[in-house]
C-alpha cells in the first residue's frame, strides 16, 4: 500500500488589515437591518463601510461564524478577532460609523 506524497503548506496573501467574526444565527434571524437603507446585513454593511470588496482583495475580512450562544434579540454578536475578549451586540440600525469604531476598524495612523 503506498502512502500518497505530503504537500508542502503554502502562505496565502491577503489584503487584510482586520478580521470581523459576525454571528450567522443572528444575521439570519434580524434578515438586514444595517447599511444606509436598513436593508443590508451585517456582514455586506461592514465591508461596505471599510471601502467594499470580497475575498483575499478586500480590506477587512468579515466571516460570518456558528452561534456565540449569546443570542440578544434585535441585534447581532460581532467580534474583532484580534480582541476575542470583547464581542459587540449590535443592535439592528446602529450607525455603522459607530460599529465599525467599536470594533476598532478606524484608520490607523
Amino acid at each position: 500500500m503506498s502512502k500518497a506524497p505530503i504537500k508542502a503548506i503554502k502562505a496565502v496573501k491577503t489584503d487584510w488589515s482586520h478580521v470581523v467574526l459576525v454571528c450567522r444565527k443572528c444575521s439570519k434571524k434580524l434578515d438586514g437591518g444595517f447599511g444606509e437603507d436598513g436593508d443590508q446585513s451585517l456582514r455586506k454593511a461592514l465591508r461596505q463601510a471599510a471601502g467594499g470588496g470580497k475575498g483575499r482583495k478586500a480590506s477587512i475580512g468579515v466571516i460570518e461564524v456558528g452561534c456565540f450562544d449569546l443570542c440578544p434579540k434585535d441585534a447581532v454578536v460581532a467580534a474583532n478577532a484580534s480582541s476575542p475578549g470583547q464581542w459587540l451586540v449590535v443592535p439592528r440600525g446602529s450607525p455603522m460609523a459607530k460599529v465599525t469604531e467599536q470594533l476598532g476598524l478606524t484608520a490607523r495612523t
